[in-house]
């Protein structure tokens, strides 16, 4: 596993989210959410101020269009399952920006956040992937 970041896309037919997570480790570098005819400019912009090494792509709504738009700029690229990612990406927003005042007496299975978390689930897609090179890699490491 070489240094560098992973680029996590959640890709939609509205909108994408996008993260990026340093590896090793798995931080979060920078996420955000674009509309997908502005994703391949983002991406451009994100190659110019980090060292991204390859491309964790959710395999749902939109991944054939989003795939198109990731091989156009040569970057290596991943289709990870995005199974649940919606609903654990409500769960880690909400463990990032815990609810206040009334709504913390809410039990948080029943809140929705307050603005789309389609970069919390690319955050999930790049950390699958990182996880997924760290079991191959400890299987290559035990054989």
């Amino acid at each position: 596993m070489t240094e560098g970041a992973i680029l996590g896309i959640d890709p939609g037919t509205r909108k994408c989210g996008y993260a990026v997570v340093a590896v090793p480790g798995g931080d979060a570098l920078e996420l955000g959410i674009v509309a997908p005819e502005a994703l391949a400019e983002r991406i451009a912009s994100l190659l110019e101020r980090l060292p991204i090494r390859s491309v964790a792509l959710g395999g749902g709504t939109h991944t054939a269009a989003v795939a198109a738009v990731v091989a156009r700029l040569g970057l290596p690229l991943r289709v990870v399952d995005e199974r649940e990612t919606t609903l654990l990406a409500r769960r880690r927003y909400f463990e990032v920006n815990p609810p206040r005042g009334w709504r913390r007496l809410i039990p948080r299975g029943m809140l929705l956040p307050p603005r789309p978390i389609d970069d919390f689930a690319a955050l999930l897609i790049a950390e699958r992937l990182l996880e997924e090179e760290a079991r191959a890699k400890a299987a290559g490491e035990t054989a």
